[in-house]
């Protein structure tokens, strides 16, 4: 299993535009690979069906490969569709993994089953999938109700903790905070790993 954040990071609108078509390619991806794909944390973007910054699980068979096929810089190559007299063609967003978590991170977590709120008919309201995790350290609390099995939901649930510590870090120590914080204001304009074109978000090159 896989986390991935995909990041507009300051970006314009259209970065935004670019994360909302990049989640969906994704999507695709991970459905042709026979990968489950969950979306775990939106921010929306200023405009309807855009994204600021999603961050989803992958898990299956692949789900490694794949996130690391995304991991680094995503270019877009499109006239803006919001702006037709600007000039600027490129836009760039970011794609980031999360780093495996410590082996020792699961001992320090607390779990607790729930019964798995939302749509999902019978199943949802008899079984006690859901999973409620907390840091007992710090206190940071994950519920993930994403899978039907409890132990898939652990799993992502291990993921999620192990990427709020990160963030958490990085606001404590400026070491961390230059490697990961300054992903959400700074995307690398230079070699993309993925580069998208038009308004049908074609992929045209990937390294």
């Amino acid at each position: 299993m896989a986390l991935l954040q995909l990041s507009a990071a300051q970006g314009p609108d259209e970065c935004c535009l670019a994360v909302a078509k990049a989640l969906a390619y994704l999507l695709r991806e991970a459905q042709a690979s026979n990968l489950s794909a969950d979306v775990l944390e939106l921010e929306n973007g200023n405009r309807a069906g855009t994204f600021r910054s999603v961050l989803l699980s992958l898990d299956g068979a692949g789900a490694d490969a794949l996130a690391a096929q995304w991991e680094g810089s995503i270019q877009w190559i499109c006239p803006s569709p919001y702006r037709p007299a600007h000039q600027r063609k490129n836009w760039f967003i970011g794609a980031l993994r999360c780093e495996t978590p410590a082996t020792s991170l699961a001992s320090e977590i607390r779990f607790e089953t729930t019964r798995s709120s939302g749509p999902g008919g019978q199943h949802v309201n008899k079984t006690e999938s859901a999973v409620r995790a907390t840091h007992v350290a710090t206190g940071i609390t994950v519920k993930v109700q994403t899978e039907r099995s409890q132990h898939a939901n652990k799993r992502i649930a291990v993921l999620l903790i192990a990427h709020r510590l990160a963030n958490r870090d990085q606001e404590l120590q400026a070491a961390q905070r230059a490697q990961r914080r300054q992903f959400h204001h700074q995307v690398e304009r230079g070699s993309p790993k993925r580069v998208f074109k038009g308004e049908t978000f074609e992929l045209l090159k990937t390294t």
